[in-house]
């Protein structure tokens, strides 16, 4: 068996070659979350689990351990079955990869059973928490970084989209959160990844990009709905120089009529009912009454005159060394994404 650090290994090692990495953790330490494409391969379950840790604390190693066993000795032979079929899988026969929180009994018990039945295994050394200081170590330091950014309603979304359409290297991190980034940005009320899931997807996003080209990320608040980026990322972000997509007000209110055109009045009303402590109760009616008479577009009108307050602030709150307007003046998405990358050098 054969160990590596992740904290010493090159950002790409796990992730540009297909390795199959095996979760040994207990199911509800990986639903919380996990390295992105991980395997779950719980060595215990979650009730197991607990009564392993209520046994360390109460009566000591010698006594956890011998639970242990007991629970793991009729699996063994199901996990031998299942890592050769996974082993046997692969394209290329790739060492299979094991972890578990720290690197400890978990990850060490497994790798010495599948190693002992004939497979190819690598430990990380730490385990999941190396894995995950190494991710901010990574979100820390990414190069190349870009931002576009604009006011609401500029359809960066859709510009950014047709940037990596047109090749240049994007992490989606509204789509990667699962929404669109302001309170009227989930309004279907989809699932969102925990917040630990979404840093770890992101990871890998960035981690396989082409270090030596520019990596373009969408301007985000730290919360997006209700996951948090990792502080690591969102510095990052704020320091990173930006291209700003212009655009007139009537084009702007005309972009989220068409975002928000076909969405549930109620679940509209209620967005603005969440805004309501900073829009002020009389816009908020305002906004309201434009919806209850069809008038969607007065309503928009009032949702952008509030973010561009948002907006402004945020400007003065974290200035940048470089900040350039791109003006997509009456330009469809993909033109405007050509010209923010003209600008940015990269046509």
């Amino acid at each position: 068996m054969r160990e590596a650090s992740v904290q010493r290994a090159p950002g790409q090692w796990l992730f540009r070659h297909p390795h199959i990495i095996l979760d040994t953790r207990s199911p509800g330490e990986y639903e919380k979350g996990h390295i992105s494409g991980a395997i779950s391969f719980p060595l215990f379950d979650n009730d197991e689990r607990a009564v392993i840790g209520t046994l360390y604390k109460q009566q000591g190693k010698d006594a956890a351990v011998e639970q242990g066993l007991e629970y793991v000795g009729p699996k063994m032979t199901e996990f031998v079955r299942q890592a050769k079929e996974l082993h046997a899988s692969q394209p290329e026969p790739l060492p299979l990869v094991v972890h578990c929180w720290r690197g400890g009994m978990r990850s060490g018990s497994v790798s010495w059973l599948l190693e002992t039945a004939g497979l190819d295994i690598i430990k990380i050394e730490g385990g999941y928490k190396a894995y995950r200081a190494w991710a901010r170590d990574d979100f820390a330091s990414i190069p190349n970084l870009r931002i576009l950014g604009g006011m609401t309603g500029v359809g960066k979304t859709q510009i950014i989209k047709a940037m990596r359409d047109m090749g240049a290297q994007v992490v989606d991190l509204e789509g990667r959160a699962g929404h669109l980034g302001s309170a009227f940005g989930n309004l279907a009320r989809t699932p969102q990844p925990t917040s630990e899931q979404f840093s770890n997807d992101c990871h890998k996003d960035v981690v396989v990009l082409d270090s030596e080209r520019p990596i373009w990320m969408e301007n985000e608040s730290r919360a997006i709905g209700k996951v948090h980026q990792p502080q690591e990322l969102f510095d990052a972000l704020r320091i990173a120089p930006v291209w700003a997509v212009m655009r007139s007000e009537e084009e702007r209110v005309d972009e989220l009529c068409r975002v928000y055109g076909e969405a549930d009045v109620e679940a509209l009303k209620q967005a603005f009912i969440r805004i309501r402590e900073k829009l002020g109760g009389l816009r908020m009616q305002e906004a309201i009454d434009a919806l209850d008479a069809g008038d969607l577009r007065s309503a928009a009108a009032i949702g952008l005159a509030y973010y561009d307050k948002l907006y402004k602030h945020t400007r003065e709150r974290y200035p940048r060394a470089h900040y350039e307007h791109v003006d997509c003046q009456g330009l469809s998405f993909k033109a405007a994404a050509q010209a923010i990358l003209a600008e940015a050098g990269e046509e």
